[in-house]
């Protein structure tokens, strides 16, 4: 059960967080020389002017079809995770979510860099004269057989440094959260306490591994027009603050952050409440927490 409510989860997530991860990306790897936007609202307004809104839902296929698998297994694994320590406490849930987060690495990096190169790709423009990619599976198809699978998993160290530990924040601020909220079952306010200790959650997740998130942009982003800026992690950290200085490590947060609230408290939410009615809830769980079950 854990597996299909991560998937349907996940799906909602996607829905209504995508146009913000596409502003993210653009402000991310935009050039400091010649940049396209002045911050978070231009950049909305640029890409709905010159792109019309479907511009903001560029490379959804990749998230839509990875995010829903990936979250059916970072519950999943969270889930037997926590049945194998057998202690519900905080630590417990950091460690069994950064396990989650580690394993679901292998899905993640190929479908975000199909992501970033397909949200990039006719940039400024309406209708691309020129598409390079025609969709998300075309995308690494090309990549594949051009640079092997070393290619397609391009930014796999930056994801896994992001996500093993964005994921242990994520689940930990979860559990302590709804911990000190309490809600029962029968609460009337339960659904808002999910939805606020979701996205807080989310959010806390974002600002622990920020700066790596930007760094792995660059890196997969890196290529797009068949010029290599970057030879490796520490070349994009370097190269990056020599041009633009520390605060290059915060380009695209404020879009992040507005995404990570709403995708979060509908992708917990929905999980926590699939979790809680599949079983009943006279066998729910006494606080909002999504408590883990086997299929």
């Amino acid at each position: 059960m854990d597996f299909v409510a991560g998937c349907i989860g996940g799906a909602a997530g996607v829905l209504v967080g995508h146009p913000f991860d596409t502003v993210k990306v653009r402000l991310q790897v935009q050039s400091i020389d010649k940049p396209l936007y002045r911050g978070t609202y231009h950049c909305f307004q640029s890409i709905i002017r010159q792109e019309s809104v479907f511009g903001l839902y560029k490379g959804i296929g990749s998230p839509m079809m990875g995010l829903t698998f990936i979250n059916a297994i970072v519950f999943g694994v969270q889930g037997n995770a926590m049945r194998m320590l057998a202690h519900d406490t905080p630590t417990n849930q950091f460690f069994a979510g950064a396990a989650a987060g580690a394993i679901q690495c292998v899905i993640c990096c190929p479908m975000e860099l199909a992501k970033t190169r397909m949200q990039l790709q006719g940039t400024g423009e309406k209708k691309s004269s020129r598409k390079l990619y025609k969709n998300s599976l075309d995308c690494l198809v090309r990549i594949y057989n051009r640079e092997g699978l070393r290619g397609v998993n391009r930014g796999m160290v930056t994801t896994f440094i992001r996500e093993t530990p964005g994921f242990g924040v994520y689940f930990l601020s979860y559990d302590v959260l709804t911990r000190g909220l309490g809600c029962e079952p029968n609460d009337r306010y339960m659904i808002p306490k999910l939805l606020f200790a979701g996205g807080m959650a989310g959010i806390a997740s974002w600002l622990s591994t920020y700066p790596v998130d930007v760094i792995k942009s660059r890196l997969q982003a890196d290529g797009v027009g068949g010029v290599h800026q970057y030879s490796g992690i520490a070349d994009c950290v370097r190269q990056s603050v020599r041009r633009e200085g520390y605060m290059v490590f915060t380009r695209g947060l404020t879009s992040t952050l507005l995404r990570a609230f709403p995708v979060n408290a509908a992708t917990f939410a929905t999980v926590t409440l699939i979790l809680m009615y599949a079983r009943g809830v006279e066998e729910g769980p006494k606080d909002c927490e999504s408590q883990p079950s086997s299929l």
